[in-house]
């Protein structure tokens, strides 16, 4: 079971569009409302296993500041902005697009963020510094932004995002921490870090294939009827990574040494869209379930712009210095 999960989760750009085609077939055949029911516990199960792995102490870790101030800048101003502007461009008519857009432009910050930025020899300790801040900073600012710039066109129903947030995001946050605290204490920390942290993630990452299959059997129908727009959503998605990318390596390029850089693309350009999908499928109904499989599309976006610029780092940033880890 842990190997076939462990494979789940480091083939994603494969298992989502699986449990999005698997989702499609089932919602092709059968009526899939019933699947409602599902959405919540998928929702825990793919935020909780997340949280018993952060590192909440990193909030309030001393040292780079500025760099944190540059990845705040970024997330919440410049990417909402891009997200609600190509939104506008080419989703004017559908507001369930233009909120998935919005959503994930709003929620930055992932385990992938970390992971990343070890693999290309970044600094590691501010990815984990920046992935806690922008979770919490995501949280509670979005329902702000969203009745600023979307409310508008859609009802933000601004009381059931802020307990929708708290109950996936902040419960599970207390939660997970209370989990990891027992865990420590039983086990050690060294256990607890080499053998029992790792066995999380993968679950995590059955909520999101679970969630994916949900979202995609609920908008089967609209799919079949016109396929063509699977394609549509792709583009501005693929144009919204692009552009996050290229800003993101510009600041960092003219602003920090090669490690700190590193971080700062990573940490601004991995959306959390695990909170966005759970948002989006569990307040806003109708337009939810359009906004869910943008979402579910940028998964596999994400994916593959994470791994191609690896290979790229050493190209923008130079080499790491010889022993430098990950």
């Amino acid at each position: 079971m842990d190997s076939m999960l462990s494979w789940l989760q480091k083939n994603l750009v494969w298992s989502i569009p699986g449990a999005m085609a698997l989702g499609l077939a089932f919602g092709a055949v059968t009526d899939a409302a019933f699947l409602q029911w599902a959405i919540l516990p998928l929702t825990f199960l793919m935020v909780y296993p997340m949280m018993v792995t952060m590192n909440l102490r990193a909030l309030v870790a001393r040292g780079g500041s500025k760099l944190q101030a540059t990845a705040l800048a970024i997330n919440f101003v410049l990417m909402p902005l891009v997200g609600s502007g190509l939104g506008l461009l080419f989703f004017e008519q559908q507001p369930g697009a233009r909120l998935a857009l919005l959503l994930t432009a709003l929620l930055p910050t992932s385990g992938m963020t970390i992971s990343w930025t070890g693999f290309a020899k970044g600094n590691v300790p501010a990815a984990v510094k920046m992935t806690v801040i922008g979770l919490v900073a995501g949280s509670l600012l979005t329902p702000l932004y969203l009745s600023a710039l979307l409310g508008a066109v859609i009802e933000i129903p601004m009381g059931q995002v802020a307990r929708q947030i708290g109950l996936i995001v902040f419960l599970p946050m207390a939660l997970g921490h209370l989990t990891q605290k027992l865990l420590v204490a039983r086990h050690g920390a060294e256990r607890f870090n080499a053998q029992l942290k790792p066995k999380f993630p993968p679950w995590s990452t059955v909520g999101v294939l679970g969630i994916v299959f949900v979202s995609m059997a609920l908008k089967a129908p609209d799919i079949l009827r016109a396929p063509q727009m699977l394609l549509g959503l792709l583009l501005p998605l693929v144009l919204m990574y692009a552009l996050n990318f290229v800003l993101s390596t510009l600041i960092g390029r003219a602003l920090f040494a090669r490690g700190d850089a590193i971080a700062l693309v990573y940490g601004t350009v991995m959306r959390n869209l695990s909170i966005a999908l759970a948002i989006a499928i569990g307040v806003f109904r109708d337009q939810g379930a359009d906004a869910a499989l943008l979402i579910a599309l940028a998964y596999v976006v994400q994916v593959q712009a994470g791994a191609w610029y690896v290979r790229l780092t050493d190209r923008l940033f130079g080499a790491p210095k010889q022993g430098a880890g990950p």
